[in-house]
């Protein structure tokens, strides 16, 4: 029943993309409400609002040269999901432990106090100790990591915490989950619209900015905050490493193109949505076609590689003409 009534159940790649505009078309005129949507519509619009807040953090992080510091978060934050979880066994019922049922809120704590303290102790092994800043983060966030591997293998075997936490499961997803990844896309929209200035001068000239006293460190500080925020946010989707992809890829691949601020933020979200987009066809076209199963949010990030070294291939060869 629940297959006949998938309206993409059977389709092929093009006639997914087809089916899709047509809902599309349908959610913008209101024939369609958040209860009416196909598990294929929710994927779609999770990882698309997921590519549309890592764009937004991710274009920052790629221009302030912090991407280093972002793949230790988005390694680090695994070890405050499992600790949340464990310190919450004795509250959750047997059906809960299955599924990792821990609220969001509580995630969303965990998180950011271990973002806190991953950034805290890079700054320290930089500052204080004089570690180079690549070398701190390296040693933080492996040992952070490998402290939540440790705790995930000897704690959650019963469960699926530790491969969705790493994979996610796109499949799992559900109308909630729109509407988590929303607020936390549009928190980010608003943040970096409301600061666009700040963030331009605090990133393109950062003596300028302490000059006339926007301090780059409290800037920086607040990235990682809104960072372990989508990361968190896509944590369900595409799980804590996975998203590293969708802070960086659509970034360096607009970069290519595109080298206005407004612009570059505009084309690292459309290439985010796109990839999206092309995944669950993708995904859905290997199941029908070739009956086999394909993890959505790993083709996800596969679309993003080739899209960039599709880019890669079509600006060399612009770059070959001109000379």
């Amino acid at each position: 029943m629940i297959l006949a009534a998938n309206p993409y159940w059977g389709k092929n790649f093009f006639q997914v993309l087809g089916v899709w505009m047509s809902r599309l078309w349908g959610m913008l005129t209101g024939q369609l409400s958040l209860h009416d949507l196909a598990p294929d519509d929710i994927q779609i619009i999770v990882l698309s609002l997921v590519a549309l807040a890592s764009a937004t953090v991710g274009t920052f992080l790629v221009l302030k040269k912090m991407t280093m510091l972002a793949n230790s978060l988005s390694h680090t934050i695994l070890l405050g999901i499992v600790i949340a979880y464990l310190i919450l066994i004795p509250f959750l019922e047997n059906e809960q432990l299955s599924s990792h049922g821990i609220s969001v809120h509580i995630l969303l704590v965990a998180s950011l106090i271990t973002a806190l303290i991953t950034t805290l102790l890079t700054q320290f092994l930089t500052s204080v100790l004089r570690l180079q800043e690549d070398a701190s983060t390296g040693l933080v966030f492996t040992t952070l990591f490998a402290l939540g591997i440790v705790l995930v293998t000897a704690f959650t075997r019963n469960t699926h915490l530790g491969t969705e936490a790493i994979m996610g499961n796109v499949d799992a997803l559900h109308s909630d989950d729109i509407k988590l990844i929303f607020w936390i896309a549009l928190t980010n929209v608003i943040v970096i619209i409301g600061f666009f200035k700040e963030w331009q001068v605090t990133t393109f000239d950062p003596g300028f900015a302490s000059a006339n006293g926007f301090s780059s460190k409290c800037f920086n500080y607040f990235l990682m905050v809104i960072t372990s925020t989508t990361v968190i946010g896509a944590f369900r989707a595409v799980g804590v490493l996975l998203v590293l992809a969708f802070l960086v890829a659509p970034v360096l691949t607009a970069r290519l193109f595109f080298h206005r601020l407004k612009s570059l933020l505009l084309g690292s979200m459309a290439i985010g949505v796109l990839a999206s987009v092309i995944s669950v066809a993708l995904s859905r076209h290997f199941l029908t076609v070739h009956h086999f199963p394909l993890s959505t949010a790993g083709l996800t990030v596969v679309s993003l590689g080739m899209i960039y070294f599709l880019a890669l291939g079509v600006r060399l060869t612009l770059r070959r003409k001109r000379c």
